[in-house]
C-alpha cells in the first residue's frame, strides 16, 4: 500500500472533511484498512448490522452502500452467514477485489469458512475475478461442497476456455454423491461443443433425459449449441422442435446451427419464423451466406438489416478473406471505415489475415497503425494477427518485437511466431522457442506446435533419431495423436537420411493410407534418396487418391532420368501429353505502388 496515501487517510476524521463520493476506490480501500485496525468506534448491534446488509443487498447495492457496510463491519459487529454471503456477492458484483480479499480474511478468522454457502460465495468471487487457482484451492479445501459450488467452478473453467478441466471436474461431480442439475449439464455441454466431443455430448444428453431436465430451456439451448458446433444441425433442429417453450437464445442457436453448417435455406426459414429477430439473428444468417452462399447476397442483407453492428460487417470481411478475395475484403474494410462503423479486435484480426495471405506489407503497416489508434494492438487476438501478418510478409524482426511486447500470449500466439520462423527458414529459432514454450505455466504444446518443430528438424537437417525423440515426446508425454503433417515430416527426414524402407509401414501403422499428403511426402522422399521401387508405389497411391497430378509425373520423370531410364522418361511425358497434364507456372504476389486499391484508412 502507498505509505503516503495510508498516512493521509489514517485519520478517520477525514470522512468529515471529504464526502465518501469524493474518494477514489484506492482511497476508500486505504480508509477501510485504517478503520480495520482502529477500535475507537462504538460497535453496532449484530441485528442492526445484519438487517442493514439485507437492505443493501436487496436495494441499489451501490459502492457507497457497500463502503458503509464495511465501516459497520469494522466497528466490531459480528455478521451472520447470510450477511457475509451478501457482502461477498456485493464485492463480486462491484469488482471490489481488495475488499473481497479482506472479507475472505475475516471469514477465515471468524470460522465461517466451514459454512458451505459462505465459501461458495467466495469461490464465485474468485471465479469472477479470473483467479481460478484460488477458487480451486478453496473448493478443494471444502469438506462438503454443494452442487452450486461445483457448478460455479465448472462454469468458471468454461468461461476461461479451460474446457478439458471443466469436463474433468464435471466427471468428478458425476462420481460424487451429489446429482448434477440443469446448470451442471449446460456447462458440460458447452465444454463438449467447444472441444467437438459430440459422443460425450450424446452421453450427457442421455443423462439429461434420464433425470428429466430436458424440458429446461437452458439445457435445451445448450443441446442445440453442441450439436450445431459438432456439425449435426439436424439434431439441433430436432431438439428445437421438441421444446415446449423457446426464448430468443433458442431461436438464435438453431439459426446459427443451420447457418454454420451450410443449411442456409433452413436458417432463412427460422429467421422468418422467429417472432422478433434481433441483430444476432441476422448476423448468423449473414455469416452463413458469406461463408457458404453468394457473398453479394450477404452484402445485400447487411444493407437491409435493421440495426447492423461490427459483427455484421466482420462476417462479410471474413467471408471475402476465407474465399481468397483479399482485395475485395480491403475495399469492404475501407467502406466500413468511411461509414464510421466501430471496428473491434475481430475486424482487425480478419483483415490482417487477408493482408497476410497476399503479403501486402504496406496495407499491413497501415492497419497496424489503426489498431494502435483503436487501442486493440496489444490484445491477444489482434497481437497474434499482427505477428502472423509480419511473419508471412517476411518481416520476422517486427514479428519478434511484437511478440515480445504482448502483455498476454496464448498458445495460438506462440504457435504463430514458431510457425513464422519455420516458414522463414529459421529452424534454430523454432527449436529455441519450443523449448521456451515448454516452461510457460498453464500452456502446453499442441499438434500444430509439433508440426512446426518436426518441419524445422527437416529443414535444419537434424538427425532422424533426434526428430524421433520429439515425435515420441509428442505422443507419449503430451498425448497428442499424430496428424498426416507429422507423418510427412518424419518421412521427409527418412528420405534425407537415405532410407525410406520403414516409411510405408509407418503410414499404415498410423492409419494414413487414405491420405494423399503422406504418399506425396513418400514420393518426394523416395526421389531424394533414389529409391525407385518405393517411388513407383507412392506415385500409384497418389494417382489413386487424387487423380492425375502434375506433381507425380514431374517427379517420376526426374526419377527415371536420374536412373537413366530414358524410355520411362519418354513414357511419363507421353502420358502427361495424352492426359493434358501440364506443369503450372509459378506465381507470387507483389505489392505495386499506386495500384488501383489505394490505402486510405488513417
Amino acid at each position: 500500500m502507498d505509505a503516503k496515501l495510508y498516512q493521509k487517510f489514517i485519520n478517520f476524521e477525514l470522512v468529515k472533511k471529504y464526502s465518501i463520493q469524493q474518494l477514489t476506490k484506492k482511497q476508500q480501500a486505504c480508509l477501510f484498512f485504517s478503520k480495520s485496525i482502529s477500535t475507537t468506534t462504538k460497535p453496532h448491534q449484530d441485528d442492526t448490522f445484519n438487517s442493514k446488509i439485507i437492505f443493501t443487498s436487496n436495494g441499489l447495492n451501490s459502492e457507497i452502500d457497500l463502503l458503509k457496510d464495511f465501516q459497520i463491519l469494522n466497528s466490531g459487529s459480528k455478521p451472520n452467514a447470510y450477511s457475509l454471503v451478501q457482502l461477498t456477492r456485493s464485492c463480486t458484483n462491484l469488482s471490489w477485489f481488495s475488499h473481497g480479499e479482506q472479507l475472505h480474511c475475516y471469514i477465515l478468522k471468524s470460522g465461517y469458512v466451514t459454512n458451505v454457502f459462505v465459501t461458495t460465495a467466495l469461490v464465485n468471487f474468485y471465479v469472477k475475478s479470473q483467479l481460478l487457482h484460488y477458487a480451486r484451492q478453496l473448493f478443494d479445501e471444502m469438506t462438503e461442497p454443494n452442487v452450486v459450488t461445483w457448478n460455479t467452478l465448472i462454469s468458471g473453467y468454461v468461461r476461461s476456455g479451460q474446457f478439458t478441466t471443466a469436463l474433468n471436474l464435471f466427471i468428478q461431480l458425476e462420481r460424487s454423491e451429489l446429482c448434477s442439475d440443469s446448470y451442471s449439464f449446460s456447462a458440460a455441454l458447452s465444454a463438449c461443443g467447444s472441444l467437438g466431443l459430440v459422443q460425450l455430448g450424446k452421453l450427457i444428453h442421455s443423462k439429461i433425459v434420464k433425470f428429466g431436465v430436458e424440458c429446461s430451456i437452458v439445457v435445451s439451448n445448450s443441446l442445440i449449441g453442441i450439436y450445431g458446433k459438432c456439425g449435426l444441425a439436424e439434431e439441433s433442429t430436432r431438439v428445437f422442435n421438441n421444446m415446449m417453450e423457446k426464448d430468443t437464445i433458442s431461436w438464435n442457436s438453431v439459426i446459427a446451427a443451420n447457418a454454420r453448417n451450410s443449411r442456409l435455406e433452413q436458417a432463412f426459414d427460422f429467421l422468418h419464423q422467429m417472432p422478433e429477430p434481433d441483430t444476432v439473428s441476422y448476423n448468423e444468417v449473414i455469416s452463413g451466406v458469406a461463408q457458404f452462399g453468394n457473398i453479394d447476397d450477404a452484402v445485400d442483407m447487411l444493407s437491409r438489416m435493421p440495426t447492423p453492428n461490427s459483427s455484421s460487417w466482420n462476417s462479410i470481411i471474413t467471408g471475402y478473406v476465407n474465399r481468397g478475395r483479399a482485395k475485395e475484403a480491403l475495399r469492404f474494410f475501407q467502406n466500413m471505415h468511411i461509414s464510421n462503423i466501430l471496428m473491434d479486435q475481430f475486424t482487425f484480426s480478419s483483415i490482417l489475415s487477408g493482408v497476410a495471405n497476399i503479403a501486402a506489407i504496406t496495407w499491413g503497416s497501415l492497419i497496424h497503425c489503426c489498431t494502435v489508434k483503436y487501442a486493440v494492438n496489444e490484445t491477444v487476438v489482434v497481437g497474434t494477427a499482427l505477428v502472423d501478418m509480419y511473419s508471412k510478409c517476411g518481416q520476422m524482426k517486427e514479428a519478434e518485437i511484437l511478440f515480445g511486447s504482448l502483455p498476454e500470449k496464448n498458445l495460438i500466439t506462440w504457435n504463430t511466431i514458431i510457425s513464422g520462423h519455420a516458414h522463414n527458414g529459421n529452424s534454430d529459432e523454432v527449436i529455441r522457442l519450443f523449448e521456451q514454450l515448454k516452461s510457460v505455466k498453464d500452456l502446453l504444446p499442441d499438434g500444430i506446435t509439433f508440426v512446426n518443430v518436426l518441419a524445422a528438424c527437416w529443414h535444419n537437417k537434424i538427425s532422424l533419431e533426434a526428430a524421433n525423440e520429439y515425435f515420441e515426446l509428442m505422443v507419449e508425454e503430451y498425448g497428442i495423436c499424430p496428424m498426416p503433417e507429422h507423418c510427412s515430416s518424419m518421412i521427409k527426414l527418412m528420405g534425407q537420411e537415405g532410407d525410406v524402407s520403414k516409411a510405408e509401414k509407418m503410414i499404415y501403422e498410423l492409419g494414413f493410407e487414405k491420405c494423399g499428403l503422406v504418399w506425396k511426402a513418400l514420393l518426394g522422399a523416395s526421389v531424394t534418396c533414389g529409391d525407385i521401387e518405393i517411388a513407383e508405389v507412392a506415385a500409384a497411391k497418389v494417382i489413386e487418391l487424387e487423380g492425375d497430378n502434375e506433381f507425380v509425373y514431374v517427379l517420376m520423370s526426374n526419377m527415371y532420368a536420374l536412373h537413366r531410364k530414358w524410355i520411362d522418361v519418354g513414357g511419363m511425358r507421353k502420358q502427361m501429353k495424352e492426359k493434358g497434364v501440364r506443369k503450372e507456372t509459378g506465381r507470387s504476389w507483389i505489392e505495386v505502388e499506386n495500384s488501383t486499391l489505394t490505402p486510405s484508412i488513417m
